[in-house]
């Protein structure tokens, strides 16, 4: 190890995609035995610096070292031979398979022969055992498990690699409270086994209660690295975005009128029993409730995208029939889906054709010809209106930041003419500084007299951004709190159906 006791050492990294200096002279130093936070806007060059450490893209300047000695990572394997593992937040494993299979997939036959499946399945429970999660069996699908369970087999997997830097990208986001519980508490035990692990999330919560220090980026460049127990929440942010950051909730001037969007009775077979609510203009209605409580569940049911068994929906007092996403779209209804990386943009689609995408036919001219001159004067003042930070309209959605793919979601939900918006988890896996410009959106579009449903499992969200909330549990509504109830108290007895 170098005299610092550093297991990783990046110095001075760059490096360029095309005009865009993605680092500048980016630096991390992460010692054995910690658990590290890499924390910065979207867009600061985090991912960018992790590719670049497992051997995934290749750096224009700067040197890396490991256990104090340079090294030159090439590809990923690389990065594996050195002991370096990362879990993206799309697991990289294979449904069909099996835990023992998944763990081994690149070593089924490490003597070059005949696969002795009975070793290879003792060896992986050996793994399994010793991260605390024996009651996963080998032999299980990893399809049949939790995603929580799931980035266990991974770990596994890089445990079963040597990997002494573990390298784990928002792991918490699609994580149940209890589920966090558990991959916190296992973290800890590979903290003490002297695996130095490098921990990149957007929630400050967490970051402040499981790592040691923190590093920050901004904009590519290296900001600081400071210890945990001296910062205070309120700090981390200004370092993070560059500025005393305002309330992290804007106010809103929106005029709350009559009931715009009711559902009645909303029936899903095994999900969703007798979902009844009303949204009034210029409201945000609220959802919240844990993982699995049917929010998400309600809302494809409502909007079409799943069957409902029996249910009303109403539209300014009018019963509406909706079957499918275009009869919502066609009556004035969008939706924000939870997963934006595959529902919400097509990631290798222009800017351009991203937010036109539903609306082409308003451009269209004599012959059937499109005007571009039209779409290109639409979506400059979309991109005007969300402050969308883009290079060119016609870059690749995937070369966008987090926080304004989202935007570019909303543009295309917008660009629809809907009057009634419902958001599922609009700022998941968004940096604080662009958290507050979706809200900022939001309340503009209050402010329009829009109707607004809004689902997050965030309760300092819920209660910052909501007027009224709904509380669901098993697929039932099990209370509604006004604005001045709102207490993450009030939300966590509704959630957990307790009086």
């Amino acid at each position: 190890m170098s005299d610092a006791g550093y297991q990783v050492e990046m110095r001075n990294i760059c490096k360029r995609f095309g005009g865009v200096q993605a680092l500048d002279h980016a630096c991390l130093q992460v010692r054995r035995g910690e658990i590290h936070a890499l924390m910065g806007e979207n867009g600061a060059g985090k991912s960018t610096l992790m590719k670049i450490l497992v051997g995934s893209l290749s750096k224009d300047e700067g040197e890396i070292l490991i256990d104090g000695k340079p090294v030159n990572i090439r590809n990923p394997r690389d990065g594996m031979n050195l002991g370096i593992s990362i879990i993206y937040q799309e697991l990289m494993l294979v449904n069909d398979l099996t835990v023992a299979e998944n763990i081994f997939i690149d070593n089924l036959n490490s003597d070059g022969k005949v696969i002795k499946w009975k070793k290879l399945r003792q060896r992986a429970q050996h793994y399994l055992d010793e991260t605390g999660f024996s009651n996963i069996r080998a032999t299980d699908e990893v399809g049949d498990l939790s995603v929580a369970y799931q980035q266990v087999v991974e770990i596994c997997k890089a445990l079963s690699r040597n990997a002494s830097v573990l390298i784990l990208d928002e792991p918490t986001s699609v994580l149940s409270n209890n589920e966090v519980v558990q991959l916190f508490r296992l973290l800890k035990k590979l903290r003490e086994d002297g695996v130095a692990i490098i921990y990149i999330s957007h929630r400050l919560e967490e970051v402040m209660e499981l790592c040691d220090r923190v590093t920050i980026m901004r904009d590519g460049h290296y900001i600081d690295t400071v210890e945990t127990s001296s910062i205070t929440k309120k700090k981390l942010v200004n370092m993070m975005v560059g500025r005393e950051l305002q309330e992290q909730y804007p106010p809103r001037n929106a005029k709350i009128g009559d009931v715009n969007f009711s559902v009645e009775n909303i029936c899903v077979a095994g999900k969703v029993k007798n979902v009844s609510f009303e949204v009034h203009k210029g409201e945000v209605l609220g959802i919240n409730g844990l993982v699995g409580a049917g929010r998400t569940e309600t809302i494809r049911a409502i909007f079409g995208e799943d069957k409902k068994d029996r249910g009303k929906i109403f539209l300014d007092g009018k019963e509406i029939r909706i079957r499918s996403p275009r009869d919502s779209i066609r009556e004035g209804i969008g939706l924000l889906p939870e997963d934006r990386k595959t529902q919400g943009v097509l990631l290798e689609l222009s800017i351009r054709n991203n937010i036109t995408l539903g609306c082409l036919k308003q451009f269209r001219k004599a012959m059937g010809y499109l005007s571009k001159k039209e779409e290109v004067k639409f979506v400059n003042e979309k991109v005007e209106q969300l402050s969308i930070k883009i290079g060119s309209m016609e870059d690749d959605t995937s070369s966008l930041s987090g926080g304004n793919q989202q935007k570019v979601a909303i543009a295309k939900l917008l660009a629809s003419n809907c009057k009634v918006l419902i958001l599922d988890e609009p700022t998941r896996g968004v940096d604080v500084g662009a958290k507050r410009e979706i809200y900022k959106i939001i309340n503009d579009f209050a402010e329009k007299e829009y109707s607004i449903v809004m689902i997050s499992s965030e309760m300092p969200e819920i209660m910052g951004m909501c007027d009224r909330v709904i509380v669901m549990r098993g697929g039932e509504i099990t209370g509604e709190l006004r604005k001045e109830d709102l207490t993450e108290n009030n939300l966590i007895a509704l959630s957990m159906g307790v009086n």
